[in-house]
C-alpha cells in the first residue's frame, strides 16, 4: 500500500506543471475556485457537511474534519487498546473540458486539461479518534486572451492605427492540511463528532497585459503591464456532525464546518516595461519605465461556513435491503471581506450555494452491479465573481459511481479494499445576458485504497 502511495504522490505532484486552462473569470479574486469536496461528494452535487463513511470507511471527507472520527469503527477492548480501524489512501485527478461562448456569437472556444484533484491519507488513532493529512488545490489562475481594436482620433473621428492586447494570467493556491476528529457516544442512538484542522494556504497570481501597435510603416515598442503576487499563511477550520439513530435502521445527521477569515502575508512585484519578442529568447526587455519588487502587504482571505443534513437508511441484512442517503447543504462565503493590500476588490461579492444529492447502494449479491454505489445531485447559486452590475449565476448537476475492485491478493492482504470513485459533473456559469458564458464538463476519477490497522492477531 505505501509503495503505491509514494508513486501516486510523485505522479500527482507533477500534474499541475503540465496542465493549462483558459478561464477569463480566473482573473478575479484568488482565481477560479476548485471543488472543495472529495469525488464521492461531487457525485452527489457536492454535499459534505453531514457525510461520513460508516461502519466501514472507504473514503475521506476532507471538507469536514469531524468525519475523521469514523476511521475507527470497531469497539475497543481491554486486551486490545488499538482496535482495528481502516487506514485510507484517497487520491484523485480531474479531466476538465471547458467551453467559452459569447452571446449572439456561434463561435466558441474549448480546452481539455488533466488536473490534480487531491491526495489525502486517513489514519485511525484510537477508538473514535482519527487523523488525516494531505494536499489539494484551492484555486487556479489560467487564461490567455488576445484582442485587436481600431484606434480613432477623438477630435476628428478618423482612424489612426490598429492596436492589439494580450491578456495573460497564471498561478493558483494550494492547501497542505492536517486534521483530527473525535466522536462522543451518548447511549445507543446519539453521537457527536467534532474535528479541527490546520493547513498552510499558499499561492501566486501573475497577471499581465501586453499592448502593441500594428503599423506597416512605423515601428513601435510593445509595452508590458505586469503584477506578480505571492501569498501564504496558516489556516484553521473546524466542523461537527451530530447523528441520531431511529428505529428500522434510519439515522439523521446534522453537520457544519467552516473557517474564519485569515490574513495572508503577501509580496508583490509591479513591472512596467517595453519589450520585443524573439523566437529563441521569447519576450525580451528593452527598458523598464517602472519596477518595484517585494512590496510587502496583506491579503484578507474571507470566512465561509457550510451547514447541512443527511437522512440515511442502513443495510437491512434480514430483509436484504440496500442502504441510501439524501442530503442538503447550504454554503455561505463572505467574499465582501476580501482585501488586497487594504483595498476592497469590486469584482468579487459574498455568495451562497444550495447543494442537494444522494446515494443508493443495493444489497450486495453475486452480480457486480449490486455492489456499486450510485450517486446523483445538483447545485445552484451565484458565483463569487461579479464583473457586471448583475450577479453571475451558476448551476450544475452530477452523477457518481463507487466501483469496487476485486482483491487479487486475498491470501496475503485479505482486508484490503480498493474502490474507484467516478464523478461526472456539468456546470454552467453565466447566461445569455452575460458578457461571456462558460460551460464545464468534468470527469473526476479517484482511487481509494484501505486496509485494516491494529488488528489483534490470533494463532491456532
Amino acid at each position: 500500500m505505501f509503495r503505491f502511495s509514494i508513486s501516486v504522490l510523485l505522479t500527482t505532484a507533477v500534474l499541475p506543471a503540465f496542465s493549462q486552462d483558459n478561464s477569463p473569470y480566473s482573473r478575479y479574486g484568488i482565481g477560479d475556485l476548485t471543488p472543495g469536496a472529495n469525488i464521492n461528494s461531487r457525485g452527489m452535487g457536492g454535499i459534505s457537511a453531514a457525510i461520513f463513511d460508516a461502519p466501514a470507511p472507504l473514503s475521506i471527507n476532507y471538507s469536514n474534519p469531524a468525519s475523521y472520527a469514523f476511521f475507527q469503527s470497531r469497539k475497543e477492548s481491554k486486551s486490545n487498546k488499538l482496535a482495528a480501524g481502516r487506514a485510507i489512501l484517497d487520491v484523485g485527478i480531474n479531466l476538465d473540458n471547458r467551453n467559452l461562448i459569447e452571446p449572439n456569437n456561434t463561435n466558441k472556444f474549448g480546452t481539455s486539461n488533466l488536473l490534480f484533484s487531491h491526495v489525502q491519507l486517513g489514519v485511525p488513532l484510537r477508538q473514535n479518534w482519527g487523523l488525516s493529512f494531505g494536499i489539494r488545490p484551492v484555486s487556479r489562475v489560467s487564461y490567455q486572451i488576445a484582442s485587436t481594436e481600431r484606434l480613432v482620433d477623438p477630435n476628428t473621428g478618423q482612424s489612426i492605427d490598429t492596436a492589439g492586447t494580450l491578456y495573460q494570467g497564471s498561478g493558483g493556491a494550494f492547501l497542505p492540511n492536517l486534521g483530527m476528529g473525535y466522536k462522543f457516544n451518548f447511549g445507543k442512538n446519539d453521537q457527536l463528532a467534532i474535528g479541527a484542522g490546520v493547513g498552510y494556504l499558499f499561492g501566486s497570481k501573475d497577471i499581465s497585459s501586453r499592448r502593441f501597435f500594428l503599423n506597416d510603416t512605423v515601428s513601435y515598442n510593445a509595452g508590458n503591464f505586469q503584477t506578480k503576487t505571492t501569498y501564504g499563511n496558516i489556516m484553521f477550520n473546524g466542523g461537527l456532525q451530530y447523528t441520531h439513530a431511529f428505529n428500522k435502521g434510519y439515522a439523521l445527521t446534522l453537520g457544519a464546518f467552516g473557517n474564519m477569515r485569515r490574513k495572508l502575508n503577501a509580496s508583490q512585484d509591479v513591472i512596467r516595461e517595453t519589450y520585443y519578442y524573439d523566437e529563441n529568447l521569447g519576450n525580451t526587455r528593452i527598458d523598464s519605465s517602472y519596477e518595484t519588487k517585494d512590496i510587502k502587504g496583506d491579503i484578507i482571505y474571507p470566512s465561509s461556513f457550510t451547514v447541512g443534513f443527511a437522512l440515511r437508511r442502513n443495510f437491512d441484512f434480514e430483509q436484504k435491503k440496500g442502504d441510501w442517503l439524501v442530503g442538503v447543504d447550504l454554503v455561505r462565503s463572505n467574499w465582501d471581506e476580501y482585501r488586497v493590500y487594504g483595498a476592497a476588490d469590486p469584482t468579487v461579492k459574498s455568495n451562497w450555494q444550495v447543494r442537494v444529492g444522494g446515494q443508493l447502494r443495493p444489497f450486495p449479491a453475486a452480480n457486480y452491479f449490486s455492489n456499486v454505489a450510485y450517486r446523483a445531485g445538483f447545485f445552484v447559486g451565484p458565483d463569487y465573481v461579479q464583473v457586471e452590475s448583475r450577479k453571475l449565476n451558476t448551476w450544475g448537476a452530477s452523477l457518481g459511481f463507487g466501483l469496487p475492485l476485486s482483491n487479487f491478493s486475498r491470501t496475503t492482504a485479505p482486508n484490503q479494499i480498493t474502490v474507484i470513485n467516478l464523478a461526472l459533473e456539468y456546470s454552467r456559469r453565466g447566461d445569455n445576458q452575460s458578457a461571456l458564458k462558460e460551460s464545464l464538463f468534468r470527469v473526476s476519477i479517484g482511487l481509494s485504497l484501505s486496509d485494516l490497522w491494529f488488528m489483534k492477531r490470533k494463532y491456532d
